[in-house]
């Protein structure tokens, strides 16, 4: 499970400068809307499940709103795994997005929406070790 492993390397390794991430995100969407199109003219299939960079990159940006620390983490890999299965609107719409665009747009939308429900949580409940 990439989002997982995403989601527990982040939390193991000391906090990265805001910018630096940002910049790393910002290479793995890169990298993944490319790969993604590789995949899909290699498999002819709109998305291949060998595909898990948007995986990285969903999960990724969840843990933006998240504070460092395991309740962080947990709280950030479960709201994405929620908004990513579900796929409420926005997200269902990013998905239709054509190529490998479309494959990493979904993910995109699901860690948004999960830091978006991160950063109310954090803003408004008191939680032990959980403060930014």
């Amino acid at each position: 499970m990439a989002s997982g492993t995403c989601a527990l390397l982040w939390r193991i390794t000391p906090p990265a400068d805001r910018i630096f991430y940002l910049i790393l995100l910002l290479a793995v969407a890169v990298v993944g809307v490319m790969a993604s199109d590789h995949a899909i003219r290699e498999t002819g299939l709109k998305d291949p499940s060998v595909v898990v960079i948007d995986e990285w990159l969903g999960q990724g940006v969840a843990l933006l709103a998240a504070p460092h620390s395991w309740l962080g983490a947990g709280l950030a890999f479960v709201f994405f795994r929620v908004f990513d299965i579900l796929k409420p609107p926005p997200v269902s719409l990013l998905e239709r997005a054509p190529g490998g665009i479309g494959i990493m747009l979904d993910d995109v939308g699901a860690g948004l929406l999960a830091a978006l429900c991160l950063h109310f949580l954090f803003l408004f409940l008191p939680f032990p070790g959980g403060g930014r």
